[in-house]
């Protein structure tokens, strides 16, 4: 092998040309070639080129701070944005809202898949993943604006059943960050919360004719890295960058934590009680829907909270936690370390995780309830102003055997208190969630009830199943009234069960439920 060309992060930004599609490596926080993006974005700032670029990643990049995918975000930069999630770049959110580039969202695992596709010189990628959706043509085809008119998903028929069929994007230049790297190229991840997606994006890259330039935090002897640890051969590789330590930080900000890579465990104390409020209610009520020896994924946000009550409740060891970017087991993240797990079991490629995933592994899913409507919908990723893309959210919960959605029944501004195992609403919250029509269809209820997946929709005071019929009320909490604090406060009539029942007053106690003797 020959030694692999050495360049400073400002000889690498000369490298990207006019119209050249871009491909970004990391997840969130964690991983983001930051040396590189940075100079790319000096470089327009001071010469307004490159221009019109194409903007291809997987998993959102950045902190809504200027960093990751908002070094991109400025007018004339990017022609076209293809990504997973929009949430962490304001800046590009904004362009696409305010018509100013092309913009499309698909799925996150989808993404993934299409740079193994891309590697392999296929025409493009071809799954179930996004029928009904957003993302299917019929509803959009994943375009978030007018300004965007070219279709790169497609309705296609295999064996008498519909897929999508996403279309293969070439790579002109791939940014990506690794840990090390010696004299020939080879590249390592052992610094980071995981290979991610590295490995497929260099090859699609190099396959299609273009440059990939990794970031690293150091240059060692060449054939002195352990070959097992070598996430990126040098073959793939045209230039090394170093980066400083604040550019090399293993998530945005933060320190390197070698419990999240594997190095080493750490005592895992116990995890304090939750206060008594509408999130834990929720959370209550959804760990009663755990099976023995579960597979599952935690959302953000209110589900978040189910781990927390299954560690005071003893049952955490009847659940195994995943998470998107290729964890098995441990204790997940957040913030800006979100993505990475303290004492994984293992540490898998971001789309073999999703493999695992589109192919139905997980038992259950619990994710967060936005937008719902009578028929199921369910809309996560786009409000108004506000784009946040979907993320991993279609290919997880197309796939589980089983969804749960878990949030308060009304937002903004609700108040609740529990009161002898009942629930008392303070003050209401100014905005429903339940409504007629979603502005965006990131779940599909149609396809759920055509694979007959079961369904459910957690609140704090009512508890909803997806049935054939529609969204069927099948629980109420104690001290709530169905009328005033149900029905009124959703835009739509949703089907009553007859068998209508209180939800277990337990959950409205502070002490233990007692979930461990059931």
């Amino acid at each position: 092998m020959k030694k692999v060309r050495v360049i400073t992060a400002e000889e690498a930004a000369m490298l990207v040309k006019d119209g050249d599609t871009v491909s970004t490596g990391g997840f969130v926080s964690c991983a983001c070639p930051e040396a590189l993006s940075k100079a790319l974005e000096n470089r327009f700032l001071e010469t307004g080129s490159p221009r019109d670029l194409t903007l291809f990643f997987a998993a959102g990049q950045g902190h809504r701070d200027g960093t990751g995918g908002d070094h991109f975000g400025h007018e004339g930069m990017v022609r076209r944005v293809i990504g997973g999630h929009w949430d962490r770049a304001p800046k590009l959110g904004e362009l696409a809202l305010n018509n100013k580039i092309e913009a499309y969202n698909l799925p996150q695992g989808v993404i993934t898949h299409m740079y193994r596709d891309i590697a392999a010189g296929s025409l493009g990628t071809i799954t179930h993943v996004g029928l009904y959706t957003f993302v299917d043509p019929r509803n959009g085809g994943g375009k978030l604006n007018e300004h965007t008119k070219e279709d790169i998903v497609k309705v296609v028929e295999i064996e008498g059943q519909e897929r999508l069929l996403y279309k293969a994007i070439p790579i002109d230049i791939c940014f990506v960050r690794a840990s090390y790297a010696d004299e020939y190229g080879n590249c390592t991840v052992h610094r980071e919360i995981g290979p991610l997606d590295v490995t497929a994006q260099c090859q699609a890259t190099k396959n299609s004719g273009g440059k990939v330039i990794v970031q690293v935090e150091k240059i060692v002897q060449g054939g002195s890295l352990d070959p097992r640890l070598v996430k990126i051969p040098g073959i793939y590789v045209d230039a090394i960058v170093v980066g400083s330590i604040e550019d090399n930080m293993q998530c945005l900000g933060m320190p390197y934590d070698g419990a999240l890579t594997g190095e080493f465990r750490i005592p895992v104390d116990a995890i304090p009680p939750i206060p008594m409020d509408a999130k834990k209610i929720i959370a209550r009520r959804a760990a009663m829907e755990l099976p023995a020896d579960a597979i599952v994924n935690l959302g953000t946000g209110a589900p978040e909270k189910i781990a927390n009550v299954a560690a005071e409740e003893g049952i955490s060891d009847k659940m195994t936690l995943t998470v998107e970017a290729g964890s098995i087991a441990g204790v997940p993240y957040g913030g800006t370390q979100f993505g990475a797990a303290a004492n994984a079991m293992a540490i898998l490629d971001h789309n073999v995780q999703f493999d695992f995933y589109q192919g139905g592994g997980l038992d259950v899913a619990f994710l967060g309830l936005a937008e719902t409507a009578p028929n199921g919908d369910l809309n996560v990723s786009k409000f108004g102003t506000r784009l946040a893309g979907a993320g991993g959210f279609i290919d997880i919960t197309q796939n589980a055997k089983k969804v749960v959605y878990c949030g308060t029944f009304t937002a903004k501004g609700l108040k609740t208190e529990c009161k002898d195992g009942r629930l008392v609403i303070t003050q209401e919250g100014a905005k429903k969630k339940f409504v007629n029509q979603v502005e965006h269809i990131t779940f599909s209820g149609k396809y759920a009830v055509q694979v007959k997946q079961p369904v459910l929709y957690i609140t704090e005071r009512a508890v909803f199943r997806l049935e054939p019929e529609g969204v069927t009320l099948i629980e109420i909490a104690p001290g709530i009234d169905l009328q005033t604090q149900v029905l009124d406060q959703m835009e739509f009539m949703p089907r009553i069960s007859p068998d209508l029942k209180l939800m277990d007053e337990r959950i409205f106690r502070e002490e233990l439920m007692g979930l461990a003797n059931d």
